[in-house]
């Protein structure tokens, strides 16, 4: 059997015999109505839109709720177009792995057309912005991950890539966020159409990220005369261009060899996974957990596809920026973070397994519920404990779900900050609460910089996960060795005083001595990870 349209046609009861759902609406009617009136185009054709909104719209499809599917685009990595999209007819199975162990095996075809967003591609980059032209067009969302809304590096500079697409302007620039707001700018230049550029990303204030971008990119054009000075006024206008806010939850890890076996053990064909030249890894399927939860901020000036028929939850901001909170800096990313970090430490290779070491299991408990919860504010359509209750008993603790300490751990510098550091601010400007309460929260602090020396608890060498900042953090721990010997923990002061890396300056709120404590204690020597671990984790 073939994942292709001719495949799922030819050989549609097998598949169903060996327990897939198919699409079930008509795919070229929907082909043919989503060419004509495009309503959603998404950027970034990576594992989570494909597990999870794509399913969605499939749903919807299913039901006769939408008769238009979705138009998937690729703006950095071009082979995931080239080798896994169209290859497959833009279908990919998406297999559901459940806390039970049972799969459920899904074929998704919402996804009708895939093109790559190129400005020298003439074809696919003229269909671009034949879509942006169309008025139907309501909404175009992106999963690009936070790097790719930047436009400055660390120290504030402009990048390079950045900056020649202010030069070049809007007819043919190179960077991903230059070749999206080239697409604006058509939108604009076709009569000042209305959309919604909705970022599902998932970091802080997403809308305002790539907000901020299209913004740069705009006045930068409009100020050398390079597109129209109205457009910058369009981009502003909240009746015409929208920037919403938007929290997505659902664990997507890599491809699994194990689900690849099983897969194939059903007669599927063709299912190897490819590494691209640009190191993505991408296979004709996805492997995710069940449970997900998106949560959009209602505010669409050309309408919106009914997804909360779906599921999916549209509401006010200030809801979803309590939902994010709620998320991010409480119920999951955190207790994510923590695992990550002790995980590469204590040579775990999945997280899962991390929940059945009871030290690990506890300092992930507590740093939910007893150190984040009292300061979390519950948003009123998710219960922040329940949530944790979920993610604590059923989530993170599923057997099935193949994530590893080593994916979690990638950028963990640009991670700690608002997972950690906004409940450390909640908690010194709350007059009832102590900072000095908070004990584990600076035991992951440590345990990050124990982590970068890049060494496990049994003294062995490992690869720290990429990380923009890698080369900037390891030499403040590249002094240290694994020995109780007396350590000049000074060493590590301009680090703790970095309020971009902790959300705050940790020797200002008076935590940088026990963070150096505890990272004295677990670099003391071999097995110093674990005992200093179940020292502190009561």
């Amino acid at each position: 059997m073939k994942l292709t349209l001719e495949g799922i046609r030819k050989d549609r009861d097998a598949f169903e015999a060996a327990g897939y759902k198919l699409p079930a609406f008509d795919y070229e009617a929907v082909k043919e109505n989503t060419k004509n009136r495009p309503v959603w185009i998404h950027f970034g054709a990576g594992n989570i839109f494909r597990a999870f909104q794509a399913n969605v719209m499939q749903n919807l499809l299913n039901e006769g709720v939408m008769d238009v599917g979705l138009i998937a685009a690729e703006g950095y990595d071009y082979e995931i177009i080239e080798k896994s999209n169209r290859p497959h007819d833009n279908l990919t199975i998406l297999a559901t792995l459940k806390a039970d162990n049972t799969v459920e095996k899904t074929v998704v075809g919402s996804i009708v057309e895939s093109l790559i967003l190129d400005s020298a591609n003439e074809t696919d980059f003229s269909r671009l912005k034949e879509i942006f032209a169309n008025p139907t067009l309501q909404m175009a969302s992106f999963t690009i991950t936070e790097k790719g809304y930047s436009i400055t590096n660390a120290r504030g500079e402009v990048l390079p890539a950045i900056e020649a697409d202010y030069k070049k302007g809007p007819e043919a620039p190179d960077s991903y966020l230059g070749k999206v707001v080239s697409l604006l700018y058509h939108r604009y230049l076709s009569g000042q159409l209305p959309i919604a550029m909705v970022s599902m990303d998932n970091c802080s204030h997403n809308g305002d990220k790539l907000c901020a971008a299209v913004n740069a990119f705009a006045a930068a054009w409009c100020k050398a005369g390079l597109a129209e000075t109205d457009f910058l006024h369009y981009v502003n206008d909240p009746a015409k261009v929208s920037f919403p806010w938007s929290m997505i939850d659902k664990i997507t890890p890599r491809p699994d060899a194990q689900v690849e076996a099983l897969l194939a053990k059903d007669g599927i064909e063709e299912l190897d996974a490819v590494i691209t030249s640009k190191n993505t890894y991408i296979a004709p399927f996805v492997n995710a957990e069940e449970c997900e939860y998106l949560v959009i901020e209602d505010h669409f000036p050309n309408g919106k596809p009914a997804l909360e028929k779906g599921g999916i939850i549209f509401t006010d901001r200030k809801t979803v920026d309590k939902v994010e909170k709620m998320k991010v800096c409480t119920c999951l990313n955190p207790l994510h973070t923590a695992l990550a970090i002790y995980g590469c430490l204590l040579r775990f290779e999945r997280i899962s397994e991390e929940m059945k070491h009871p030290t690990l299991k506890r300092l992930v408990e507590i740093i939910g519920y007893e150190e984040g919860l009292p300061v979390v504010i519950n948003p009123g359509i998710l219960d922040p404990k329940e949530f944790i209750d979920q993610v604590v008993n059923v989530r993170i603790p599923n057997p099935f779900l193949p994530d590893t300490p080593q994916r979690i751990a990638t950028d963990t510098s640009q991670k700690l900050a608002i997972r950690f550091g906004e409940t450390i601010k909640a908690y010194v400007a709350d007059p009832s609460l102590d900072v000095k309460d908070l004990k584990l929260i600076p035991l992951v602090f440590a345990g990050w910089l124990r982590y970068l020396m890049g060494m496990d608890d049994a003294g062995n060498p490992f690869t720290p996960s990429p990380d923009p900042l890698l080369e900037a953090v390891t030499p403040f721990v590249a002094g240290f060795a694994l020995t109780d010997e007396p350590k000049d923990l000074d060493l590590l002061d301009k680090l703790l005083a970095n309020d971009k890396i902790f959300g705050v300056d940790l020797h200002e709120i008076g935590m940088a001595e026990l963070v150096k404590d505890y990272f004295a204690e677990l670099s003391s020597g071999i097995g110093a990870v674990d005992a200093t671990l179940q020292k502190y984790v009561k």
